[in-house]
């Protein structure tokens, strides 16, 4: 039986521990707050609660099987899933709304014809086949295999089976999402759709490769789920589940340093002077706060990896309005951006700032538990801002101009609001300027690769949203997998079978 030093409590790192007790490892985890879970948080006030981290499960099947693995009850027996139906509700620039149904592709191509006109659905649905196939290319290499060492080819190769475009008597094929949308939808609503699941995960759709295709598909083919209560009910489910496992939390108790030895990580110091032995360690941390620990241990493949800078990061205001959520009204509302080029330029741009009108994404659960009574409603409003933003009331006040389009009345419903900014995220989670990371992708030169989960320093590995396979919750609990199987099994793990 090993001993295991894991730093932080995200949710990547406890599903690493949880596998790893599992398997017969002592596993202690070391956390600087005073909770687990990372960036999955909860607020709390006059009755009403709210999620200020994720808000919606994308493939539950990845914590249905750290489930099965790490004990007898599953993830149903600990948690109430709910499918979302619709998947989400679409308010476009010029007024037109759509809602998806979940995971239904005849549903969702019927229901774009009918709001967007006939062929709009067909396009769709033709786009969801081609971006089936990059799913299948790139679901092994970049979700349940070790990032390989060659990870050029992931690099270089554009999984995306785009459609030849004829332009100035040349033909083209589609490599960033916006020309997908551009060449291959051929309707700005339905490109402002798909752009809007780049947007979602701070990517800029003009530069992101169209291997992105995935991102929506995951959702249509996987469906959209809520955790009731919140998605922090999930966290204290893995939670649970490691402390039934016998790990040992310490919270408030950050870590200084790794500690090395003839080149290899044998534990980690404290920030009171403790050090603790380990025969490996695990760092569930951001980039910037892996090479305070231990510098230059980073790798990608057999490079180097330097910190992500200028990922974006949320904004997210927490909504307590009188009067009761309305019948029908869907759990997630997207009010796209009256000028797409504007908001791009503000996130992206060479001058970071606020965009006038930017997308907002209005979650509205079907869960009285969210609320002190039935005649009151919790809502969250959460939109994509650069990182390190300083944001201020009139910005706030942006957003909720914007959600009115979603929430009619609302101003004369707010009881009270609260920001929830970049820099309460860089607190919660460690990330400079309170950074999110993106989910891995190939192509684009490998820039929206991750770090391995192996190090530099033997003995040393890292997990969560900064390490492969990136950001989002199933990419987090995918890490653990990855981390456990490469210590378990050795540098000869290949991933799930």
């Amino acid at each position: 039986m090993g001993r295991i030093a894991v730093i932080g409590a995200g949710m990547g790192a406890m599903a690493a521990a949880a596998r790893l007790a599992v398997a017969g490892h002592r596993v202690v985890v070391y956390e600087r707050a005073a909770t687990y879970g990372g960036a999955v948080r909860r607020f709390e006030r006059d009755g009403f609660v709210f999620d200020t981290g994720p808000g919606l499960l994308p493939l539950p099947a990845v914590y249905r099987d750290l489930f099965v693995k790490t004990g007898k009850e599953p993830l149903e027996a600990c948690v109430e899933l709910v499918q979302v139906d619709p998947s989400s509700h679409h308010v476009f620039a010029e007024g037109t709304e759509v809602g998806l149904p979940n995971a239904s592709r005849a549903g969702v191509v019927t229901a774009l014809d009918e709001a967007l006109g006939a062929g709009a659905g067909a396009r769709w649905g033709d786009f969801l086949v081609r971006a089936r196939e990059a799913w299948d290319r790139t679901r092994r290499p970049l979700l349940e295999e070790p990032l390989w060492p060659n990870w050029s080819v992931l690099a270089e190769r554009e999984p995306y089976p785009s459609v030849p475009h004829k332009k100035l008597l040349r033909t083209r094929r589609a490599t960033t999402l916006a020309e997908v949308g551009a060449w291959e939808l051929r309707d700005p609503r339905l490109t402002a759709l798909l752009e809007s699941h780049a947007l979602a995960h701070g990517l800029d759709p003009r530069v992101t490769p169209a291997s992105a295709a995935v991102l929506p598909y995951m959702e249509h083919a996987f469906g959209t789920w809520y955790v009731r209560g919140g998605i922090r009910e999930l966290a204290r489910a893995v939670y649970e589940r490691c402390v039934a496992r016998r790990v040992e939390f310490r919270f408030e108790a950050p870590v200084a340093r790794i500690v090395e030895k003839d080149g290899r990580a044998t534990g980690v110091e404290l920030a009171d002077g403790e050090v603790a032995d380990a025969d490996f360690v695990v760092a569930g941390v951001a980039p910037g706060a892996l090479d305070a620990l231990a510098p230059g241990t980073a790798l990608r493949g057999g490079d180097e990896v330097a910190p992500q800078r200028g990922a974006p990061s949320r904004l997210t205001v927490l909504l307590a309005l009188r009067g009761g959520r309305p019948e029908g009204v869907a759990h997630r509302t997207v009010v796209h951006a009256a000028d797409r080029t504007e908001e791009l330029d503000r996130l992206f741009g060479e001058r970071p700032g606020f965009s006038s009108s930017p997308t907002v994404t209005v979650s509205r659960p079907d869960d009285p538990a969210l609320a002190p009574d039935a005649e009151h409603e919790a809502v969250t409003l959460s939109v994509t801002v650069p990182s390190g933003l300083s944001v201020s009331e009139a910005d706030v006040e942006g957003v909720l101009g914007v959600a009115e389009r979603a929430i009619p009345g609302l101003r004369d419903r707010l009881l009270w609001h609260e920001a929830r900014t970049p820099a309460d995220f860089a607190e919660e989670t460690g990330a400079d300027g309170g950074a999110v990371p993106a989910p891995a992708l190939a192509a684009a030169d490998g820039r929206l690769l991750h770090a391995s989960n192996t190090t530099r320093m033997p003995g040393l590995f890292v997990v969560g949203g900064w390490a492969h396979p990136g950001g989002g919750l199933p990419h987090a609990g995918m890490s653990g997998a990855l981390v456990s199987g490469l210590i378990v099994e050795g540098p000869q793990f290949r991933g799930s079978q």
